[in-house]
């Protein structure tokens, strides 16, 4: 028995079933962003990948305790 015969996952040997006919979008298109909004969502994802979130402090007691 080789390992790929021992490693095949069952569960994928099944088609998968036909997409949702909600997915797909009907209408009009998205507006593109113009430069300044590209702009702006830059420096907004620049300044949110380099700050930290605090974190919310942690109840010291437990809910037994109450």
């Amino acid at each position: 028995m080789s390992s790929t015969d021992r490693d095949v996952d069952h569960a994928l040997a099944y088609p998968e079933p036909p997409a949702s006919p909600l997915w797909h979008r009907h209408g009009a298109k998205a507006r593109p962003l113009t430069p300044a909004q590209q702009r702006r969502n830059r420096e907004l994802l620049d300044i949110a990948q380099r700050t930290t979130r605090p974190r919310s402090p942690r109840p010291t007691e437990t809910l037994a305790e109450n």
